[in-house]
């Protein structure tokens, strides 16, 4: 196994039982991944922190007998942050910034065995559905590079698609795992509400609408992944309900007959792109071929309702996150020191008042009573990930031609269905069943009850069974 790109066609588990028969080493495995990073990422720009010494550092010591022994991983430059290590969340702001310590999600995957090799590309503050920072530039989709990788874990999804490691970190704070797996054909699941811990530096971020987990080739990295890195820190301020048993188990478990509740439409009852339907229509398809119950349904929240108070939290966590920051390092920011859409947030969180921010709140409580009683007749929600296909890079540039207010809209409809699991703290994941006539993947998006991680896992790991997609390898890939 000496070439470097022969490790690609493996998931992380396999990697890990690989080390553990005694067949590769760890040195073996970082090499093999730093190989590829610097063969395919000039064509990517995915990763824009090598940890390379680091790596190979750590893979030369004894390493904690975790599940992932020896397996080489990306950290999102985002929440997460690694000892010694420059972290900027995408913002020139912070181009300099180096932590000086392990958060506890790292501390985790470490414990885990895992080995980072590098930090992954990430839009400014995670603030946009695509990946293009003015810091480091934007990161290209492995099935098209003319195209969004979708954000804003955009680096970690073009690094996985394309074979550079077998899984990555990714966070999620209104689609930002799902909607970059659904572009780059990815498996991408967003654990419950504080499923895992933001210690020890944060409790919660904006009414807890922040996930952390991974996006991966496989449902069986997702869920050992989760295994490896759920349960709360000392202090935090609530966790999600225990599973009763690893999520690992649940992959392969009978899910029983589901009933599952679709739409093709939004909760506004508008119109997504045709490509976008026709996944829907065919994972339904796919889904009453394995037994299950399937029919049209969709909650009764008030589309606009909802989208203007996950606006109203939305912009009100990127100015937090911007004060907090000036109020550390001294320093006085306006818009024009940020990326376009990151400075016009700025500004319209500066303007909501606590009042405005409660009432966001409390539209989003009563989205998850609506979304309890729904779950009350159906397993699942089905939907479609995106409204549309992965756009091409600078769709969502702010022009003269537009209105700053148009292209915030622009963005909002680009995601319709994802923000709503942010809010109500569901558990939602995107399958990678179906591509369009251009090549690109276009994701489906399945929510599930709170704290029932375990019903998706197994319809996941059911349809990955049935309609595989590990084999599918986009253009620029090892």
């Amino acid at each position: 196994m000496s070439n470097a790109n022969e490790f690609s066609g493996y998931d992380a588990i396999t990697q890990a039982e690989l080390v553990r028969q005694g067949e590769v080493t760890p040195l073996e495995l970082v090499d093999a991944a730093i190989n590829r990073i610097e063969q395919i990422n000039p064509r990517l720009n995915a990763v824009v922190t090598p940890m390379y010494d680091l790596a190979r550092e750590a893979a030369q010591k004894p390493l904690p007998d975790g599940p992932f022994k020896g397996v080489p991983y990306l950290l999102k430059d985002l929440t997460a942050t690694y000892q010694g290590v420059r972290h900027t969340t995408g913002s020139v702001v912070l181009k300099d910034f180096v932590a000086d310590h392990d958060t506890e999600l790292v501390r985790r995957l470490k414990q885990a065995g895992l080995i980072i090799v590098g930090i992954t590309n990430s839009p400014e503050f995670g603030c946009h559905v695509t990946t293009e920072p003015r810091l480091f530039g934007p990161t290209h989709n492995p099935w098209n590079t003319d195209h969004s990788s979708g954000g804003s874990s955009g680096g970690s999804a073009a690094a996985v698609a394309a074979g550079l490691v077998p899984a990555a970190h990714a966070t999620d704070g209104g689609g930002s795992i799902r909607i970059p797996a659904s572009c780059c054909g990815l498996f991408g699941l967003k654990p419950t509400r504080a499923r895992t811990s933001l210690a020890p530096d944060l409790g919660d971020i904006a009414s807890g609408i922040v996930n952390e987990h991974a996006v991966t080739r496989t449902v069986r990295d997702s869920a050992a992944l989760l295994d490896s890195t759920a349960g709360p820190a000392p202090g935090d301020p609530y966790c999600a309900p225990l599973p009763a048993r690893p999520f690992l188990q649940e992959v392969g478990a009978d899910p029983g007959q589901l009933r599952i509740g679709f739409t093709t439409r939004t909760l506004s009852g508008e119109k997504v792109h045709p490509d976008c339907v026709q996944a829907v229509l065919e994972t339904s398809q796919y889904c009453a071929a394995l037994g299950h119950i399937v029919e049209e349904a969709t909650p009764s929240i008030n589309g606009e309702m909802f989208f203007t108070a996950f606006e109203t939290v939305f912009t009100s966590v990127i100015a937090w996150n911007i004060d907090t920051i000036a109020r550390l390092t001294g320093q006085t920011f306006t818009a024009d020191h940020f990326d376009p859409l990151t400075g016009f947030v700025y500004q319209a969180g500066q303007q909501c008042s606590a009042s405005d921010y409660l009432s966001a709140v409390a539209v989003f409580q009563h989205s998850g009573r609506v979304m309890a009683d729904f779950f009350g007749t159906y397993d699942l929600w089905l939907t479609p990930t995106l409204a549309e296909p992965p756009v091409r890079l600078g769709a969502f540039d702010f022009s003269p031609e537009k209105s700053p207010e148009e292209s915030v809209q622009r963005v909002w409809s680009y995601i319709p269905f994802t923000p709503i699991c942010n809010a109500t703290g569901l558990p939602a994941m995107t399958v990678p069943l179906c591509w369009n006539d251009a090549g690109l993947p276009v994701g489906t998006h399945f929510v599930g009850r709170f704290g029932d991680e375990a019903t998706l896992l197994r319809l996941a790991g059911q349809l990955e069974e049935a309609y595989p997609w590990a084999h599918r390898k986009p253009p620029v890939s090892a």
